[in-house]
């Protein structure tokens, strides 16, 4: 406990350290949200495979896949690299990179409003990003709480105050000249912290033949190409979360802000390994979660209730389980690296969309340069203090609530964005009504009952789909008027 204590502490002041850092090369609104746009590839490929995967991934996500999929969750790790890391880097990476210089944009918003001259797009866009990136901060705060609860036996809501002043002072100091300088720190712990993860699972469960012979056993669908839900849940998440990266205002982002197109190349092959090996132990190890945690042992009595799993407690059990007490705190810090990077790439992007694409856009555009930093600072805080505020109230589980903010974001952004970048014939009667739409389609079928990544794969379907059908039917008036 107390090494874990001590290594912590040290991390935090790392942490902090290259904050300062970077607070004294801020010297505009863009070094403090785009790092001036000269950020390298390595940079940039760590800081993309940061802020896809966290514990959203590595105690939601894994845990609940695993336990109810098995060996199929393995096809979202694919499809995660493959779809929305390799495809997303090779075929719109530099496209994007781009039309920010273009449309001399460092926002999606403010490049949805140049691109279809609609004002209603940046400002609704801006009203999306904000209200759905805080359940999807939220649920990053919830997995890295349990991991503190589980590893120091802190009550939640103390876990959760104390990573949430953490956050907030490392992104209100630097922006994103702190992220592009510790992103690469993180990547690497996570590099390591995968690989000691793997094989000591592999070791506690007797070899992956025993593991694999093991869930057989419990059920055989365990290990089949489809798990036991079925095709459409799997698919569903397999959409989502492959897709909907295309058109995330946080990943999109680290376009803006890269150097050059050799970068791009780079970065590519980096960060889809990357994917891949990080992508691929998280869902392998979470479909452990039936070998090691089983509900009739009083041991973890406190993980099911009434023999149910609660899902977003069987990583942090699982964890603790299989890693070597002297190992635990690099797999603390897998946990914590991931998580960092992510949340602040959520807050820099949300409080843009309040400071840069709302107040800047709507109520006051002669604001200077240096005010817009100053307010993106508090606005940073704030977004902060909305998203503990939401993990406090722990309302769901953490694929849930990813769910509900992946699924209306992408809902929205999709239509709009893609079309625009890929197609000049799309038109502004189709983005807005493939956002409007797409988005509507979304939370009606969520707030019908619909499991959230289902709701969110047929939002984002629709949103795909209306933009090119109404940009043509449109088209079509106008040259018959």
């Amino acid at each position: 406990m107390i090494i874990k204590l001590i290594v912590i502490a040290l991390y935090a002041a790392m942490i902090i350290t290259i904050g300062v850092i970077g607070m004294r090369k801020t010297h505009s609104f863009n070094d403090f949200f785009l790092g001036g746009g000269k950020v390298g590839p390595w940079m940039t490929a760590f800081s993309y495979g940061t802020a896809y995967f966290s514990a959203v991934l590595f105690i939601g996500f894994a845990g609940k896949i695993g336990w109810n999929f098995g060996y199929s969750g393995l096809w979202i790790a694919l499809f995660n690299a493959l779809v929305g890391v390799l495809v997303v880097w090779g075929v719109f990476g530099w496209k994007i990179k781009q039309i920010s210089i273009k449309f001399k944009v460092s926002t999606m918003c403010e490049y949805l409003e140049k691109r279809y001259n609609s004002p209603f797009l940046k400002l609704s866009g801006a009203i999306v990003i904000f209200i759905f990136m805080i359940p999807y901060s939220a649920a990053v705060f919830m997995g890295l709480s349990y991991m503190f609860t589980s590893n120091f036996n802190l009550e939640y809501w103390h876990a959760l105050s104390f990573i949430g002043i953490f956050t907030a002072s490392y992104i209100v100091l630097g922006g994103y000249k702190s992220m592009a300088m510790i992103d690469m720190i993180f990547g690497i712990i996570m590099t390591i912290g995968v690989i000691i993860l793997y094989f000591s699972t592999v070791h506690e469960g007797g070899g992956m033949a025993m593991i694999t012979n093991t869930l057989k056993a419990i059920e055989p669908k365990l290990t089949a190409a489809v798990g036991p839900p079925g095709f459409w849940p799997l698919f569903s998440l397999i959409f989502l979360t492959s897709v909907a990266p295309f058109a995330m205002p946080q990943l999109v982002q680290k376009f803006y802000a890269i150097r050059d197109r050799r970068s791009i190349r780079i970065g590519m092959i980096a960060s889809t390994f990357f994917a891949l090996l990080v992508g691929g132990v998280a869902y392998y190890i979470g479909s452990t979660t039936r070998i090691f945690l089983s509900p009739g042992d009083p041991e973890f009595a406190h993980v099911f209730n009434a023999g149910v799993p609660i899902y977003d407690r069987l990583m942090p059990e699982l964890l603790a389980k299989v890693i070597p007490e002297s190992l635990s705190v690099i797999i603390l810090l897998l946990i914590l690296s991931a998580s960092m990077s992510t949340l602040a790439a959520l807050v820099l992007i949300s409080s843009s969309s309040l400071i840069k694409d709302f107040y800047h856009g709507f109520v006051n555009k002669n604001a200077s340069d240096r005010k817009l930093t100053r307010l993106m600072r508090i606005g940073s805080a704030f977004f902060v203090f909305l998203s503990v505020m939401l993990a406090w109230m722990d309302l769901d589980t953490i694929v849930s609530i990813l769910g509900i903010s992946w699924g209306a974001l992408g809902s929205f952004f999709l239509g709009p964005f893609i079309w625009g970048i890929l197609w000049k014939r799309a038109g502004k009667a189709g983005a807005i009504s493939s956002g409007v739409i797409g988005l509507g389609t979304c939370l009606i079928l969520y707030a019908m009952g619909m499991p959230s990544p289902s709701a969110g794969t047929i939002g984002m379907i629709t949103s795909l789909a209306i933009n090119p059908i109404v940009s043509l039917i449109i088209e079509k008036r106008e040259q018959s008027a």
